[in-house]
């Protein structure tokens, strides 16, 4: 099992590079980077190539609609290249806040955009002569409004010819996907005891159709890791994380977040987080959260608890454990964790 760190999206992103970085001489294997709506995360990542030797740096993600496929293709070859081989793109379909809200596309064929944004990644890597007709032409086709557009290749020769491939999945379909021809997954609230039940059956319909040389999936998660006797109290600080997605994260009827939270077995804990949570009392959403729950996603108390949690996580299939380390000395924290490793 490997060892990586999440980098938000909020507070200062140069400030929080340099500290995720700092993690890079206590054994962190990966950082990723996540984008949302605020500073972009291709600019943290090049940032984050310059400061490091060894660490991997990935997106988390990269969603498929804000930018083309080729672009997408284009920024994850110039990361690689600065980097040295270090990259991991990320990508996903995010939302329809995010996407319909923030930049202003329709927010269609998710499942469709995410396929076609891999493939021609892959094709574009290996240099390909792009000539491509689905969701995105390449090139455009004359009765789109295309005029002098021609196939093309990347200028470029990028540095690997597969960059692993990582995709943001909760649904069956999207999970199904992601196991049929993503490098590795990225799942959000994780919780190790459930997720054979809620994604075991997309897993393994995905991986019949697996190309081999793709090699086993990848899964990336884990929570907020604190030791200590009094490191439980740590957990409550997920509350306001998990009554924003659950509750704030689309409407009633249409909230990815929502509907995992209920299929882990807290629908009405979830009703409630989301009544609480649009009616603008946000506290009381926080509050609606289960305890149980936040121990599920969190890796926090004793130190024999925290590593029997780990274990939980590597029995579920996790192979890279996601960790955001709290406390005094993170780095203390990330050797300690590494050496159980």
């Amino acid at each position: 099992m490997e060892l990586s760190s999440p980098l938000t999206y909020a507070g200062d992103p140069r400030a929080a590079a340099d500290r995720a970085a700092g993690l890079e001489s206590a054994g962190l294997d990966a950082v990723w980077v996540a984008e949302a709506y605020g500073f972009d995360s291709p600019t943290v990542m090049g940032y984050l190539a310059a400061k490091t030797d060894r660490m991997r740096i990935g997106s988390a993600i990269v969603n498929v609609y804000s930018r083309t496929p080729a672009l997408i293709a284009q920024t994850a070859a110039g990361l690689d290249a600065i980097s040295e081989g270090r990259a991991l793109l990320g990508v996903g379909a995010s939302g329809p806040q995010v996407v319909e809200g923030w930049h202003g596309r329709r927010y269609d064929r998710p499942l469709g955009r995410t396929r076609e944004v891999i493939e021609l990644s892959r094709r574009i890597w290996r240099r390909e002569v792009i000539e491509h007709h689905g969701i995105t032409d390449l090139p455009l086709p004359p009765e789109k409004g295309g005029t002098l557009g021609k196939p093309l290749k990347l200028l470029n020769h990028p540095v690997r010819d597969t960059i692993p491939v990582y995709v943001a999945a909760l649904g069956p379909a999207n999970v199904r996907m992601t196991a049929e021809i993503a490098d590795g997954w990225l799942p959000f609230l994780y919780v190790p005891e459930r997720a054979a039940d809620v994604w075991g059956k997309a897993l393994r319909e995905g991986a019949a159709g697996r190309d081999p040389a793709l090699g086993p999936l990848r899964v990336v998660a884990g929570g907020l890791l604190a030791i200590g006797d009094d490191a439980e109290s740590v957990r409550d600080l997920m509350r306001p994380t998990v009554a924003l997605y659950v509750g704030g994260m689309g409407a009633p009827g249409r909230n990815f977040y929502h509907d995992l939270v209920s299929s882990y077995g807290y629908e009405g804990e979830a009703v409630a987080i989301q009544e609480h949570y649009l009616a603008g009392r946000k506290k009381e959403a926080e509050a609606a959260v289960p305890a149980e729950l936040l121990e599920r996603l969190c890796l926090a108390g004793p130190e024999g608890y925290v590593r029997d949690r780990v274990e939980v996580f590597r029995e579920a299939g996790v192979t890279m454990l996601n960790v955001t380390p709290v406390g005094p000395d993170p780095a203390r924290l990330i050797e300690r964790v590494r050496s159980w490793l």
